[in-house]
């Protein structure tokens, strides 16, 4: 016996596309409360503004760096001193460590002050 209700959710008979339609919209939700929270706490705000920065600034550097590189590289931590990579392995580590002056002068062409880059290496489990 065929049911009238084909392609719907069978708790709420609503139909299939519009559940995920409204999951959709409730995770859009979710995330502009997420952003707004960050953005009305200063101390929230400040971090992600951070993080945002720390991300860009491995962006204009990326042109730099071999594909290999590339993945091995992390934007991490960024204070008013200090900008840390965190990096795969001691062999990116130790390429990338001769290429840091060539990286901070990258940085600086860009309009970044100057920092000292800090080199840490993931730890494996």
């Amino acid at each position: 016996m065929v049911s009238g209700r084909r392609n719907s959710n069978t708790q709420t008979g609503t139909p299939a596309a519009a559940t995920g339609s409204a999951r959709a919209n409730s995770g859009l939700s979710g995330q502009h409360k997420l952003a707004q929270a960050l953005q009305d706490n200063a101390t929230l705000s400040h971090l992600l503004q951070r993080v945002q920065q720390s991300s860009a600034r491995l962006q204009d550097i990326s042109h730099l760096l071999t594909p290999g590189l590339q993945c091995a590289v992390q934007a991490g931590p960024l204070d008013d001193e200090i900008w840390t990579l965190t990096v795969a392995n001691a062999s990116a580590a130790a390429k990338l460590r001769q290429m840091l002056p060539q990286l901070q002068e990258a940085l600086q062409h860009k309009g970044w002050p100057a920092l000292q880059i800090k080199l840490r290496v993931m730890r494996r489990n």
